[in-house]
């Protein structure tokens, strides 16, 4: 009989190409992949595998276990999720990828009501990207992810995924204190067409929503400086270095030196968690949305 594991690395390496992606998208070594896809290769008594340049290839006969191993995988869900439906179990483990500020202002609090509340789940998170968090949970590499719209740019969401919305989130300009607009009660984005831009990584998600907003206000952002994280960010505005835009989540506290100013008209991000429909009678799906709201409706927070 062919082991479900093993069945679980194959389906990590038919979706991601390499070794390396499957070792990382299953957060185990290179080693250990190699290791059960040999073992895997005994039991099926087939070649799975085979040498392209310096990686590897599925065989015809890889190719064709994947395609089993990717319906088995998904049919032992449904069943583990019935299972626990049916005990109301909130148990197991639960990979959780979540963007930077929510996982800084979301998950310590959630997380720690759910260790308290039920000892039998192991939740165990990632920060992630919006859009790469999505898109590991249609993979199944997460269970659930903790993701984000801005108001005039959703995320696309495969079919096939559930949602749940858990808060609004604004944001404000975030200026230095001795900047002209300091002392504004709000401020137009192009009242700030001139400045030095502190923004996220090239090609991540909220990145791409700030150029688009700036260029649709009439501003060609100049981008002096770009960091990931909001702390980052406003360490760099303190020192006078530009200006940028910060969420209300995961921000506090505001370092000495920045002043917030809301924007007008407002800016926020829809904060949701996303999980696969073949989960969604799982009771820790539940217990973690739950504990995710009610960690947002304090403000978040390390709680």
């Amino acid at each position: 009989m062919m082991n479900l594991e093993r069945l679980r690395v194959l389906d990590a390496l038919a979706r991601h190409g390499s070794v390396g992606g499957a070792a990382e998208a299953l957060h185990v070594t290179t080693s250990a992949v190699s290791q059960q896809l040999a073992k895997l290769e005994r039991e099926a008594g087939e070649r799975l595998l085979a040498r392209h340049g310096r990686g590897v290839r599925l065989t015809d006969a890889g190719l064709l276990l994947a395609g089993h191993a990717a319906r088995i995988l998904a049919q032992a869900e449904r069943a583990r999720a019935e299972l626990e439906a049916r005990r109301g179990a909130v148990a197991g483990e639960l990979r959780v990828a979540a963007f930077p500020t929510a996982a800084r202002g979301l998950l310590p609090g959630a997380l720690a009501a759910l260790r308290t509340r039920h000892p039998g789940l192991r939740v165990r998170s990632w920060e992630v990207d919006p859009g790469a968090a999505v898109v590991g949970v249609a993979r199944g590499d997460h269970d659930l992810a903790v993701v984000l719209d801005w108001h005039d740019r959703p995320l696309a969401v495969p079919e096939g995924l559930r949602t749940a919305s858990l808060l609004e989130d604004p944001a404000e300009a975030a200026l230095p204190a001795g900047h002209r607009l300091a002392g504004a009660v709000e401020i137009d984005l192009a009242e700030l067409a001139e400045e030095e831009w502190i923004t996220w990584g090239a090609g991540e998600f909220c990145h791409e929503w700030l150029l688009a907003t700036l260029r649709a206000r009439g501003v060609e952002p100049d981008i002096a400086h770009r960091a990931p994280e909001t702390h980052t960010q406003l360490a760099l505005v303190a020192a006078g270095l530009g200006v940028c835009v910060a969420p209300a989540l995961g921000r506090e506290p505001v370092p000495a030196g920045v002043v917030t100013v809301p924007l007008r008209p407002r800016v926020s991000r829809h904060v949701y968690a996303v999980w696969r429909g073949d989960a969604d009678r799982r009771p820790a799906i539940g217990a973690v949305v739950g504990a995710l709201r009610a960690q947002g409706a304090q403000g978040g927070g390390p709680g």
